[in-house]
């Protein structure tokens, strides 16, 4: 499905009752609906950064729903698309703490260096959020993070906003850290967002545990 070791990690679960009829909800609803991302995005989160390589971990809810915005990567769009404003307190963030300044909308290349972006729901339809919550995405991506928990190469995990926050449950395993801060969105961002040196954080992290940083600038 993926061409990666995922297709091995996950086998099991995409043989499951649940997932066939997920799969058979999302084809109907791409036939009868605009949704996004397109349909051949919606796994590139697992496409662009394999089991093996994985050494982040951010978690988003659903894609963004506006026009040609989500791409398969959470809180990333492409380059021709006007940023969104979550993406827009990300990067003042990172400027604030690494004095990067991001000119870039596309967050692909955090994804080729080991930076999952993955959205626990992984299509929406337009201008509609949350219209795919509740249909079986939930299962398959905390199975993910499950998969991601046992695990021994050590991950960090970043979870913004309170329901990034409820899977904290699935990871156990102590070779791994946590991340946990209100949403970069604008209704939650100045409570505690600004000024909290995530980016900073993930690379202390992995440097102390023998990964390359990820350059937060590409």
């Amino acid at each position: 499905m993926i061409n990666k070791k995922w297709d091995v990690i996950l086998k099991d679960e995409c043989q499951k009752e649940y997932f066939h009829t997920l799969g058979s909800f999302v084809k109907k609803e791409y036939l009868t609906k605009t949704c996004y991302p397109e349909y051949a995005n919606i796994f590139n989160a697992l496409r662009f950064t394999d089991y093996d390589d994985v050494k982040v971990v951010i978690l988003g809810q659903d894609p963004y729903h506006g026009e040609n915005e989500a791409h398969g990567l959470c809180f990333s769009v492409r380059d021709s698309i006007k940023r969104p404003p979550s993406l827009v307190n990300i990067l003042k963030e990172l400027e604030n703490d690494l004095g990067i300044v991001k000119k870039t909308n596309d967050l692909t290349p955090w994804a080729q260096q080991g930076v999952l972006l993955l959205n626990s729901v992984m299509t929406v339809v337009k201008d509609t959020p949350l219209s795919h919550k509740g249909i079986g995405w939930e299962t398959f991506t905390d199975t993910i993070i499950k998969k991601l928990n046992e695990r021994e190469k050590p991950i960090i995990f970043v979870l913004w906003g309170s329901y990034a926050r409820s899977k904290k449950e699935f990871i156990t395993n102590k070779n791994h850290s946590i991340i946990e801060n209100v949403h970069p969105s604008p209704l939650s961002a100045s409570r505690g967002f600004f000024g909290s040196h995530p980016f900073s954080d993930i690379n202390q992290f992995l440097e102390k545990n023998n990964y390359e940083k990820i350059d937060w600038s590409l």
